[in-house]
């Protein structure tokens, strides 16, 4: 475990686990880099180094007041992977973590990546424009912001259940599972949290997308209350160049949780290919 201090003075903790070729993990809203724990230790088991951080205003990092848009969010892994030299690297990004992971690739290119996985993400644009009928309508979004400013730790505590699909008929979450994702929300400086919703929702990752020249796995379940998938993955799949698209029949937008098994081995099958 370790931090680093980027260009802005935000100090990044990050996790660094075992040895070999460095796989490195972007969480997803409201969480930290504890949520890949299983995959962590997984996948260091494997033999390969793995790393994953706390994105600003989240978890062990620093709390500044700005920051908390997709452009800073791919600057500070850059920063990262800069400091740690990595190389030959696969990016594995979640929900927002994906935003961040194409963003990353878009902005400041592929020399130190081989892969990177795309899992239950938030690209091309979550939001619902003219261009993008099968989006969110904003007020989708109005409802988060409210949510966090008003009460968030109910507002968390709620919202476990469309998260790992505990709503769903045969869900076999554990309330361990959502309180830690409970736990880990609380962690998160409130205007981070709050932010992060307008980059997570509003951003258009359509030109980082097709400037993506690795192979990218990109992962979603078809029952994905968070990010539907209509607007989402296969979208992505038709903008990168060298695409592996995998739907999960009713796995919720948590499915490394959900599905840990199938995703874990789908993901070391994936890594093997580099």
């Amino acid at each position: 475990m370790g931090t680093i201090t980027t260009t802005d003075g935000t100090e990044i903790f990050y996790k660094d686990w075992g040895s070999g070729r460095p796989v490195v993990f972007s969480h997803g809203w409201p969480l930290t880099a504890d949520v890949w724990d299983p995959q962590l230790f997984f996948i260091a088991s494997q033999g390969y180094r793995v790393i994953a951080h706390d994105r600003r205003g989240h978890g062990r990092s620093g709390e500044p007041w700005a920051g908390h848009d997709m452009d800073t969010y791919a600057d500070d892994l850059s920063q990262l992977m800069d400091s740690l030299n990595l190389s030959n690297a696969t990016l594995v990004g979640h929900s927002t973590g994906g935003g961040e992971v194409a963003r990353y690739l878009g902005k400041h290119g592929t020399s130190r990546v081989a892969q990177a996985v795309l899992l239950s993400a938030v690209p091309p644009l979550m939001l619902k424009t003219d261009a993008n009928p099968e989006g969110l309508p904003m007020e989708v979004f109005d409802e988060l912001r409210k949510g966090v400013r008003k009460d968030r730790s109910q507002f968390y505590q709620d919202l476990t259940a469309p998260f790992y699909g505990a709503n769903r008929p045969g869900s076999d979450v554990s309330e361990g599972t959502r309180d830690a994702f409970w736990l880990m929300a609380m962690s998160v400086a409130t205007n981070a949290s709050y932010e992060c919703v307008k980059a997570f929702s509003e951003t258009d990752f359509t030109d980082d997308l097709t400037r993506i020249d690795v192979p990218v796995f990109i992962a979603h379940g078809d029952d994905d209350q968070i990010v539907p998938i209509d607007a989402s993955s296969p979208k992505t799949a038709e903008l990168v160049k060298d695409p592996t698209l995998k739907i999960y029949p009713g796995a919720p937008h948590g499915l490394y949780a959900a599905r840990h098994d199938t995703f874990n081995n789908d993901l070391l099958g994936f890594l093997k290919t580099a």
